[in-house]
């Protein structure tokens, strides 16, 4: 079972995107579970109101969602976290050092070279369109994120 991460700072808006675009790309898969949560998250905040209506408007519930903070826990079970932001990378790196081999920048595989290497940007408390282009860069990530674990992945040894 390949158990994928995404972590931002709250878990209000970036991560519980990428973590619902993700979902839908895999819906047809049993071999994926998929979660998110925020290094420095208030837990139980419902995600934002443009990342739950732009995620609507493309046919993907998130009513049940609530924020929750980064644990140890859920970087044991994931075989693979990736980070909105290199400072998000820093931080399990600082504070979680033995599961950096896991942890990747969401955008570490995008296809496209301007996106490649590149923070995904922050929306929380701007308008629509700035949620807007987290969502397009997200969804322009994402396939590649998926190719490169389908390609990459190996059973763990038992």
């Amino acid at each position: 079972m390949k158990s994928v991460l995404f972590v931002c700072t709250g878990n209000t808006c970036r991560s519980p995107m990428a973590e619902a675009l993700f979902r839908d790309l895999v819906k047809e898969r049993a071999d994926y579970q998929i979660a998110s949560a925020g290094v420095a998250a208030a837990p139980g905040m419902p995600a934002s109101k443009h990342t739950a209506a732009l995620l609507k408007e493309r046919g993907i519930e998130l009513s049940g969602f609530l924020s929750r903070m980064l644990e140890r826990a859920d970087l044991e079970r994931a075989t693979h976290v990736f980070t909105m932001s290199s400072h998000h990378m820093a931080a399990i790196a600082e504070e979680f050092p033995e599961q950096v081999d896991k942890v990747y920048l969401v955008s570490e595989f995008a296809a496209e070279d301007a996106l490649r290497g590149k923070d995904v940007s922050d929306p929380f408390g701007q308008g629509r369109a700035a949620y807007e282009e987290t969502l397009r860069d997200l969804e322009k990530m994402l396939p590649s994120l998926l190719a490169y674990i389908d390609t990459t992945w190996k059973e763990p040894e038992t």
